[in-house]
């Protein structure tokens, strides 16, 4: 009797680790996820970013950044593409991402060309952890093997948007470096990821602080940014200057030789070499490409791995904009 039942416990122990080890493997992200069910789909992304950026560099930055504001919120689940519904607010009009955030029309055009071609099947999330790779490789960036097999939410959290865990423009050190770490980033990838600030622009409601208040500013740089972003709040606030003044539209490391001048942009910028623990960061980036590349790919899959949703979890949304 005791050795049936000693066979019995056994036999669930096998069944539990079964079952462990299968939804370990369900929820493994490859880059060979759409090898055979959407072959073309590289190619088809690929085509439309290099449209976008061509047509406006700064379009590369911008679909970057969504896939950053995405993974930040509850994970890399294509939840911010979400318009708001009768029983949820979407994640576009929390305050990070506001008349901030764009790209939407290009995250459309593209899943509208891969729902042809391979219909229910691809996610809106992986769509975007692929436009973020193709836009830095665009502007001259590294390339990586792009990790894939999310899924997407089916509804989003203005809340959770909203809260603060994506760090804003005038953020501390202490803060970046708290919440990166909550997403299971270190502080070397919160320096390298902030490279991606060597593209795009801000508008001056972010920098206006800065660059009349602050003392660690180069005094030329904060002159020149003043010629078009008046000190009042409310004049000017949209108008835009680029965060890397030297190469806009290249994906180099110009960006840390700017803020060793004290020429950062935004309050977050600066914050990165200012007789702090990362000052070591932002001198050897600023040294060599070649580390910054290579840190900034590995960063990126890494930030693509927060939370996602695989196996039965979530879905594959037909239009990004809203639930099937």
């Amino acid at each position: 009797m005791e050795y049936n039942n000693q066979r019995n416990m056994l036999k669930v122990v096998l069944l539990m680790m079964i079952m462990m080890l299968g939804s370990q493997s369900e929820a493994q992200l490859n880059s060979d996820f759409y090898k055979e069910s959407c072959p073309s789909l590289f190619h088809v992304v690929r085509r439309v970013v290099h449209r976008a950026v061509a047509r406006e560099p700064r379009m590369g930055a911008s679909l970057l950044r969504l896939f950053f504001h995405d993974c930040f919120v509850n994970g890399c689940d294509g939840s911010l593409l979400l318009d708001d519904t009768p029983s949820f607010l979407g994640e576009k009009t929390a305050g990070p991402s506001n008349n901030s955030v764009r790209g939407y029309e290009v995250i459309d055009k593209i899943k509208f060309k891969v729902e042809k071609i391979c219909p229910g099947i691809v996610s809106c999330a992986d769509i975007l952890a692929i436009t973020a790779r193709d836009s830095v490789l665009l502007l001259g960036g590294p390339g990586w093997s792009v990790k894939l097999g999310r899924r997407d939410s089916t509804t989003a959290n203005f809340a959770a948007a909203n809260s603060g865990v994506i760090p804003s423009p005038a953020s501390t050190l202490n803060n970046l470096i708290n919440r990166f770490r909550a997403q299971g980033l270190s502080t070397r990838d919160m320096v390298v990821l902030s490279g991606a600030h060597t593209i795009g622009k801000a508008k001056c409601v972010t920098f206006r602080n800065r660059i009349y208040n602050e003392s660690n500013i180069n005094p030329s740089f904060a002159m020149s940014r003043r010629k078009s972003c008046p000190a009042a709040n409310g004049s000017g606030d949209n108008k835009v200057a680029n965060l890397d003044v030297r190469s806009p539209e290249m994906f180099d490391h110009s960006y840390y030789k700017q803020l060793l001048g004290n020429k950062g942009l935004l309050t977050s910028d600066q914050v990165l070499f200012n007789n702090g623990p990362t000052d070591s960061l932002v001198v050897a980036y600023s040294h060599s490409l070649r580390a910054f590349h290579r840190d900034f790919a590995r960063a990126m899959v890494k930030m693509g791995d927060i939370s996602p949703l695989t196996g039965s979890n979530g879905q594959i949304r037909h239009n990004c904009r809203r639930p099937n």
